[in-house]
């Protein structure tokens, strides 16, 4: 089984259409279907069923992909690994962020480690909590930063870097505007704008509202932080979210308002794959990171 039959196969598989892939591959479309046919010859199996011009994968053929690809990515990482041997400090990380960091926390960051390190690059990503979890399993991303930080996955390493509370956010005409500081149970009769569920924060905000005997009124959702925000200027409901989420941008139609009971806060962090090791400039960043946390700690 050589590499360009796979480079070859994965392609035909996901455009199903062999012409299209020899396209994109520039390469003749007879060398492909040689190649595919080589491999069929080899497994032992027929992997596509034939329609004219255009293929279909066949259930064993889908099968086949899900593991060729996992090889791709194998033989991707280690010759990366072989070229950074060599010089630790060149390189490209594939870095994942969520929205709440995007212009707190991740640009200061980055920003500090290029000064140092000037020849080694990033590919960022923005996604969603649970996107950048499956993503690091993947191997689709190298380094994910995000928070509450996952410990309890058996494919994840977590590192928390710090912890940051969460704020209540309300109207400006919210009964509670002009308060210092606010006891959740106060809210249990107020409607509130969360992101729907399966979203992070809705779970946090939920959680938090059940462990003081109450399930929150939900009459609005949003799927992003800034539709989030203006619906709570909008004077739709309130919401909860973490203090850089709210405080990048402020408002001159709500308030910020710290709940002292109970002491709610999200872990932010690092996650990367347990069950393989950073590449060299993975790991001079990731080194990065925590030592920046360790010193900003002790100051």
């Amino acid at each position: 089984m050589e590499f360009r039959q796979l480079k070859y196969f994965i392609e035909v598989a996901e455009r199903e259409h062999v012409s299209e892939a020899a396209l994109h591959l520039h390469v003749a479309q007879s060398a492909i279907s040689r190649q595919i046919a080589n491999l069929e010859n080899e497994l032992g199996v027929q992997l596509f069923e034939r329609e004219g011009r255009n293929v279909k994968l066949l259930p064993i053929g889908k099968i086949f992909l899900a593991h060729a690809k996992e090889a791709m990515k194998a033989i991707d990482f280690a010759k990366k690994q072989m070229d950074e041997y060599i010089d630790p400090e060149r390189g490209s990380i594939k870095i994942g962020f969520p929205t709440s960091l995007a212009s707190t926390m991740l640009p200061h960051l980055l920003a500090e480690f290029k000064a140092q390190y000037p020849q080694i690059h990033f590919q960022l990503r923005q996604g969603a909590y649970n996107f950048l979890i499956e993503a690091i399993k993947a191997r689709e991303l190298d380094i994910a930063f995000l928070g509450p930080v996952v410990t309890d996955d058996p494919q994840i390493n977590g590192d928390i870097l710090f912890y940051e509370q969460m704020y209540l956010l309300a109207p400006k005409s919210h009964r509670l505007a002009n308060r210092k500081s606010v006891y959740l149970t106060e809210l249990k009769e107020d409607e509130f704008v969360l992101f729907p569920k399966g979203y992070i924060f809705e779970k946090l905000v939920v959680d938090a509202c059940q462990s003081v005997g109450f399930d929150p009124h939900v009459t609005t959702e949003g799927e992003d932080m800034d539709a989030i925000k203006g619906m709570v200027a909008a004077g739709i409901g309130l919401t909860i979210l973490p203090e850089s989420a709210i405080h990048e941008q402020a408002s001159h139609f709500t308030v910020t308002i710290p709940i002292s009971s109970p002491d709610l806060k999200r872990s932010v962090g690092m996650i990367t794959p347990k069950h393989r090791e950073l590449a060299p400039s993975e790991k001079v960043f990731y080194h990065f990171v925590l030592n920046q946390f360790k010193e900003d700690a002790e100051q």
